[in-house]
């Protein structure tokens, strides 16, 4: 049985975590199959926007699935080895993509929820949205790239405080610290994140794609390194069909029609 659905349609890849009754909570068989969309998404050029949300209105993602923890508990070491090694792929491909990622968060995401909030390059979340890292409170530490991700977000002291304390931040506290970047009420959730969606899909897919890495370099690069690459990439981009596109049609005053390359 599938744990995630799947469809793309528009240019947009939408991807709902769908086990509600267990707040969307990934278990093994869920990480895979993350992992091989995630690997079909990095080979299809049709997607150029991909959309991540939960089923239901209470959970966008609960995190790990903690009662295989304690049911496999003799093998649990091994059971997070075969968990996380595909989710780290998964988490990588992700934020690698061209097309951008999108969060629209319906409700509580914690752990691994948290992470694929924090890797997504833009989040919407419904007001009655919640976020915690989660960790700590069973006695475990970070996985998902939180731990990468979350001082990037939101800086080292406070990612230290959610895990120290476990605190759990309302929608508009992830607003405020940049967690997020849209608050909306959650019956116009599923149209925003939808509307913002297909708006990127119409976009220059691949200078998005370029964007991303040259923010995912640009804490590693000294200033001169990064100042090349901006060369690089911008020299680079402009020779592909959306470069000579977007400046046609800003010359010739009307709308660019990019076709994501």
């Amino acid at each position: 049985m599938s744990m995630i659905r799947f469809e793309v349609s528009a240019g947009v890849a939408s991807l709902t975590l769908d086990r509600p009754a267990a707040f969307n909570a990934l278990n093994t068989a869920g990480i895979l199959e993350l992992s091989a969309i995630a690997a079909e998404l990095s080979q299809r050029r049709d997607v150029r926007a991909v959309l991540i949300t939960g089923s239901g209105d209470k959970a966008f993602c609960a995190g790990g699935d903690v009662s295989t923890f304690v049911r496999e508990a003799d093998r649990v070491g091994t059971l997070l080895q075969e968990m996380t090694d595909p989710l780290n792929i998964a988490v990588a491909r992700l934020m690698r993509l061209d097309a951008p990622v999108i969060a629209a968060v319906n409700g509580v995401a914690a752990g691994v929820g948290l992470s694929l909030v924090a890797l997504a390059d833009l989040a919407i979340a419904a007001d009655n949205a919640r976020f915690t890292t989660a960790y700590t409170q069973i006695g475990y530490t970070p996985d998902g790239g939180s731990s990468w991700l979350l001082p990037r977000l939101v800086g080292q002291r406070r990612a230290m405080e959610l895990y120290l304390t476990g605190r759990t931040l309302s929608a508009a506290e992830a607003l405020d610290w940049g967690l997020v970047n849209q608050v909306v009420a959650p019956e116009a959730l599923e149209d925003s994140a939808r509307s913002l969606a297909e708006r990127i899909a119409r976009g220059p897919t691949g200078a998005y794609g370029k964007v991303k890495s040259l923010l995912l370099e640009t804490l590693a690069n000294p200033l001169e390194a990064q100042l090349a690459l901006e060369a690089r990439t911008i020299i680079a981009q402009s020779q592909t069909g959306d470069g000579r596109e977007g400046v046609r049609a800003f010359v010739e005053k009307r709308a660019p029609e990019f076709r994501g390359g």
